[in-house]
């Protein structure tokens, strides 16, 4: 049995790469390429494959791990604020979706009422992990039609459950009972137990499992409590992918969530890969041949119909038109979730064998069609903005979501990794000059006091793209990585170039041997410990011996600008030490704070004739973090202005005066 599960991984695997690298050339999501290899190697198509039971395990193990990511992302706080989401988005959505369906069946194709009703159950769920896959990979999962998708996705798949518990009544195979009670009561006993461990016992746990330091611990640590929390859920009635998105609320709630996304997702994208493939072995191409057409326009209609009922539950719950078409097309499909509950309702002979069957061919048709859909979604949004509707359809009634989310996302800070001496004095610099920054440490207990003494801190290894993305690199200015390790420092530098090329990199390193190759991988600027105290050496003896403390100046700035060069070099001479000035030593370009009650607050340049007074120019100003480079003679100069001048040495002294505020 362990022979044939490695050759079938070993025959998917092998199949997906040259299929999903094709698709990737013609651009079209990995996905699809996915599901074409399934449906090759499944038994309709080569059939390489014939029985998919072990195949079927990894893929919901795949789901699994999709929800508890999406859970560590999430946190409880964001659960709550989307809860009208939740409960009221996802309730009408799925009524309405059901109660059309069911009415179309009963009317139009004679279903009776149970089955017409169980159709309506089946067709109105959407693909959680499709959709949700998607969404992560074009960045959109915090977006609002996003999590709006998101809150609905919640609710269907607790509703899915409801779904299968009242199959059996609808067959009638089965008596009620005070099943729903007992299931209510597991319901409450889950919540409890998910706040509980999300408060004390899990941030608790992963402390001393982080304090070790020995990252197998912590890996195993995760992984355990995700599996441990979605095997309690399936033992209250509820799905495996619920409780895996619940463990993910509960480590969320800790500092360490961070680092777990890190560790889990090379997981989670091998195990869903399996997951679409699976997917794809489940189209019957024979079935889809014979009923083609009908196939075909039953998943068109399907995919109108849902786009439709999304839109319209969004717009219900108050949300603009554009964020209604995103949602209406990202929820078009027929979810995972339907081809489980289409399962039950088989067994207990709700549906026909042939309706079974072609059910599962719109479904299956429906999800490869999803990466086109959305794709379609955005463009018809873009388009429906340039319309001219009325204001309520265009911009909604509930703005919440966007502003609440909005003030999370940093943009234009400094990221600082390490929080040794250097990180802490760095952090302190940035406070003082109200730049705004985030601290990344892996010492669990420097993170432990931090957070309590009101730092913006989290734990985890920066050389995990997760953690860099969760620190906001991605609209970061600068990067400062004051560890001075040199293979962490070059792993994270090569993260950070990866997630983005403009940002700053300042990294600090201990010795001359690794400046070279830190630059080569893309660090903008390295201090190294060891030539930064030469340079405060020579500093210091050329004061006693008198030199003028600007040819000082002069000497260190070049060195720092040359990286050292001159003293890497010593068959580098120099024939005195004024040879070493700058072309422009005479001048130099500052930057100059306008403190308040300064004499110059309030006035403008024109007033103020700095040129003409001082032989200062001003190049630009720096106003809450926003530069001002046009700068007029009308233009007047605020309190806590940065200006950015060009000036002689012996005049900044007189400048400061006219910018310092009152004693």
């Amino acid at each position: 049995m362990t022979f044939l599960l490695l050759r079938d991984l070993l025959i998917i695997f092998g199949l997906s790469i040259p299929v999903v690298y094709t698709f990737s050339r013609l651009k079209i999501a990995p996905l699809v390429g996915f599901l074409i290899a399934g449906i090759l190697a499944g038994p309709f198509g080569l059939g390489l494959i014939t029985s998919g039971e072990e195949i079927e395990l990894l893929a919901e193990i795949g789901v699994v791990l999709l929800l508890f990511t999406i859970g560590i992302e999430f946190s409880l706080s964001d659960l709550l604020q989307i809860r009208k989401i939740v409960l009221l988005g996802g309730g009408l959505q799925g009524f309405i979706t059901s109660l059309a369906v069911a009415l179309f069946f009963y009317f139009f194709v004679a279903y009776p009422p149970e089955e017409a009703l169980f159709m309506g159950f089946l067709i109105a769920l959407s693909s959680t992990a499709i959709v949700l896959k998607l969404l992560q990979e074009k960045g959109e999962i915090y977006s609002t039609h996003g999590r709006i998708a998101l809150g609905i996705l919640i609710f269907q798949d607790i509703a899915a459950v409801v779904i299968i518990i009242l199959t059996p009544f609808l067959a009638g195979t089965q008596a009620s009972g005070n099943i729903f009670i007992e299931l209510a009561f597991r319901g409450l006993g889950l919540i409890l137990f998910t706040f509980l461990s999300a408060r004390f016992a899990v941030p608790f746990l992963m402390y001393q499992v982080a304090k070790t330091r020995n990252s197998e611990l912590f890996l195993l640590s995760v992984v355990v409590i995700g599996l441990s929390v979605a095997w309690l859920t399936s033992l209250a009635g509820l799905s495996l992918a619920l409780g895996a998105f619940l463990a993910g609320l509960i480590i969320s709630e800790s500092e360490y969530s961070a680092q777990a996304l890190g560790n889990v997702i090379p997981f989670r994208d091998m195990f869903m890969s399996i997951f679409f493939i699976s997917i794809g072995m489940l189209l019957n191409l024979d079935l889809l041949k014979e009923h083609l057409i009908l196939v075909i326009g039953a998943t068109l209609i399907v995919i109108f119909l849902k786009t439709v009922i999304n839109a319209l539950t969004t717009f219900l719950i108050g949300f603009p038109l554009h964020t209604m078409l995103l949602v209406g097309f990202s929820l078009s499909q027929v979810g995972e979730f339907s081809l489980i509950t289409a399962n039950v309702g088989f067994a207990n002979g709700l549906i026909s064998p042939e309706v079974y069957q072609d059910f599962l061919a719109v479904t299956v048709l429906s999800m490869a069609l999803t990466p086109f859909s959305m794709g379609m979604g955005h463009r018809v949004a873009a388009f429906s903005q340039r319309l001219s509707l009325p204001e309520l359809l265009k911009h909604g009634r509930y703005g919440e979501l966007e502003k609440g989310k909005a003030e999370k996302r940093p943009e234009n800070h400094l990221i600082i990794i390490g929080f040794g001496i250097n990180g802490e004095n760095v952090a302190t610099a940035a406070r003082e000059a109200l730049i705004p920054y985030q601290v990344i440490d892996i010492n669990p207990e420097t993170v432990r006091k931090e957070k309590l003494k009101g730092e913006p801190i989290l734990y985890g290894d920066a050389a995990q793209e997760a953690v860099l993305e969760h620190a906001g690199i991605k609209t970061a200015r600068a990067v400062v990585i004051a560890s001075g390790d040199l293979v962490s420092t070059r792993r994270i530098i090569e993260v950070i170039r990866r997630q983005n090329s403009a940002v700053h990199v300042i990294a600090r390193t201990h010795f001359l041997s690794e400046l070279d190759l830190l630059y080569a991988l893309g660090a903008d600027d390295v201090i190294s410990d060891e030539f930064e105290s030469s340079i405060e050496l020579f500093s210091r003896v050329l004061h006693k011996y008198l030199v003028p403390e600007n040819e000082i100046e002069n000497l260190s700035s070049e060195l720092r600008t040359d990286h050292y060069r001159m003293l890497r070099s010593p068959g580098i001479r120099r024939t005195g030490i004024c040879d070493l000035a700058l072309d422009f030593a005479d001048v130099g370009i500052r930057s100059v704070r306008l403190e308040e009650g300064s004499q110059a607050a309030g006035k403008s340049l024109g007033e103020l004739d700095i040129r003409k007074k001082y032989g200062v120019s001003v190049l630009a100003i720096s106003r809450d973090h926003r530069i001002i480079p046009d700068l007029k003679a009308e233009t007047v100069l605020h309190p806590g202005d940065l200006l950015l001048i060009i000036s002689r040495p012996e005049k900044i002294e007189e400048l400061e005066t006219l910018f310092a505020g009152k004693k």
